[in-house]
């Protein structure tokens, strides 16, 4: 259990982590500084550093507890067992979900960002794939490779199949957001509509 001190830390460190996200995703990483994290936080600068040692530390910190928080949520959403639910409805949830969790603006901004600042700091764009559309794609090829075993799908090559399954749900839409802003972010109506047309085209390819 841990102990009295160590909470504090934890609950201080979850604070600065709140605080310099608002401020990485308002100012981007140039115009962010220790003193607007910590002011926004309310500690004090030398806390900040303590907990992190530098802004681009803390920077990396950030960017790893959005993205594994996100990725983490829909895994929590659609981690149920398949049991004997059809590939279709499986399929048309998970691609809800996903669609519900990554398109917001926070994660659009939050990759908007990554993407400015891939050559100051390469291995947040790696990061950022793995936690996303990696690690979803993964998951995706365990339920693939059950469907593939119990003959309602005809996809020999699980992996190639999620990943195609992937793009096609999540090309048009994160591209419409990275590129137009938050405006660019479709409705819930037509992110269901695009939802179950995704579905649609990847059943129409590997359904048995």
């Amino acid at each position: 259990m841990a102990s009295g001190v160590e909470k504090r830390l934890m609950r201080s460190r979850q604070k600065i982590l709140a605080a310099a996200e608002q401020v990485f995703l308002r100012s981007g990483f140039p115009g962010a500084t220790m003193d607007e994290v910590a002011a926004t936080a309310g500690i004090s600068k030398q806390t900040v550093y303590a907990h992190f040692g530098s802004k681009e530390t803390l920077f990396i910190q950030v960017v790893e507890s959005i993205t594994g928080g996100a990725s983490s949520t829909l895994e929590q959403h659609v981690g149920e067992s398949v049991q004997d639910r059809p590939a279709e409805a499986f399929l048309l949830d998970f691609a809800q979900e996903q669609l519900a969790v990554v398109l917001t603006p926070r994660l659009m901004q939050l990759r908007r960002l990554v993407i400015g600042e891939v050559e100051r700091f390469p291995d947040l764009g790696r990061t950022l794939y793995q936690q996303g559309p990696l690690r979803s794609i993964e998951r995706l090829t365990e339920i693939l490779r059950h469907y593939q075993s119990q003959g309602e799908l005809n996809c020999p090559n699980p992996t190639a199949a999620a990943t195609y399954f992937n793009w096609i749900l999540m090309g048009e839409p994160v591209s419409s957001a990275m590129l137009l802003g938050d405006r660019g972010i479709p409705s819930k109506r037509r992110l269901h509509e695009h939802a179950k047309e995704s579905v649609r085209i990847f059943l129409a390819a590997f359904k048995r």
